[in-house]
């Protein structure tokens, strides 16, 4: 396979302030591009060890024949909703996943007052609201409720939710006007799985006619499913990461993207990974396959971490977004590009007055 991003030679514990970095808050994007192509892009050339500056749209053009474009098709939920107890006061809620038909694992805000066996109604208005039971305190804020539909949750988010954006994009609460924009733009174009409750953000810059372009230069693309959950806005607070409790996210890697990527490898092409999820899952696929050209297709949990120093297996070009301090995302763009390298792709951006974190700009690493 092609060149890997092996930072053996960054040994020793890595300390979770290396992943600290200085960001002025004006550079956090609170709205996506105009268009989703023409955020801007930053190549980094780990080879020849250089920077660049570019737009998302040159991307097809940076492509070869031979190449093959991984991306995760995992669909945002409408995930965030806001409930009232009987006595009148509004919770704000998260929605984590559906256990079983009927039982749900939420997020609750103010939740200490919470009991349970205490009924709430989630929904914009009256006439649309669903009763939910809280049965059992999960911790942390954590919630396991029953919800009183026979819908299920997918359908009953589309009519109660607004878009989980994260924490650090402001909007005015219940403004339906700004969710059916964010709707809209905090997903991608080919999402069809659903199940996240964030993005996978690379893939936001993706276009219909980007990706026809890139199957114009004869590059294959094919689909990975990760269903992005909160962990990813979780900060590391362990002193090293070797002590940081990785959250799980489910996956599902299919027969045909795994016989891809050995078709890849056998002809010397680059597997180039559209967001830190796709290369969650390659690598997940990777790690227990003593041949590093095959992977093993399935469907399943993965809790991988991947930071300095890390062997990459699959992916030889990755393509992502600027990340929070002190995030696992930062940890695995650090692994795959180098420590410094990285820090030196970061100040060029923040000098360069890029867009960072989710609705931001981009990074091409080669």
């Amino acid at each position: 396979m092609g060149e890997r991003g092996n930072q053996r030679g960054e040994s020793g514990l890595f300390r979770t302030a290396e992943l600290e970095y200085e960001l002025p808050s004006e550079l956090i994007a609170q709205f996506p591009a105009a268009q989703r192509d023409l955020a801007r892009m930053l190549i980094v050339d780990r080879r020849a060890d250089t920077l660049r500056d570019a737009t998302v749209h040159e991307l097809p053009e940076l492509l070869r024949p031979d190449d093959l474009l991984v991306l995760n098709d995992t669909r945002v939920l409408p995930a965030q909703f806001h409930a009232r107890r009987a006595t009148g006061g509004l919770i704000h809620g998260l929605f984590l996943v559906e256990r079983v038909p009927g039982v749900w694992c939420v997020l609750l805000e103010r939740s200490r007052r919470l009991r349970v066996g205490e009924t709430l109604s989630a929904g914009p208005d009256a006439a649309g609201c669903v009763s939910m039971t809280l049965t059992k305190a999960c911790g942390e804020g954590r919630w396991e409720v029953r919800v009183h539909s026979e819908s299920r949750a997918e359908e009953i988010l589309e009519r109660i939710g607004l878009t989980p954006l994260p924490p650090y994009i402001r909007r005015k609460t219940c403004d339906p006007t700004a969710d059916a924009a964010d709707r809209s733009r905090y997903q991608t174009v080919y999402a069809k799985r659903p199940g996240a409750v964030a993005a996978p953000t690379a893939g936001l810059h993706m276009t219909e006619t980007m990706l026809d372009r890139i199957r114009g230069r004869g590059v294959e693309i094919f689909f990975v499913t990760l269903h992005v959950g909160l962990g990813t806005f979780m900060p590391i607070t362990a002193e090293t990461l070797a002590d940081h409790v990785m959250h799980d996210e489910t996956y599902e890697l299919s027969e045909e993207t795994a016989l891809a990527v050995q078709r890849c490898c056998g002809r010397g092409g680059r597997v180039v990974a559209v967001g830190t999820t796709t290369m969650r899952v390659l690598e997940t696929a990777a790690k227990n396959i003593r041949d590093p050209q095959r992977l093993a297709p399935g469907r399943g949990s993965t809790d991988i971490f991947i930071y300095p120093p890390y062997d990459f297996r699959v992916v030889d070009v990755l393509l992502t977004n600027f990340h929070l301090p002190r995030s696992t995302l930062l940890a695995l763009v650090m692994a795959f590009t180098g420590v410094e390298r990285t820090r030196r792709a970061y100040a060029h951006a923040v000098a360069g007055a890029y867009r960072f974190y989710s609705f931001g700009d981009a990074m091409l690493i080669v």
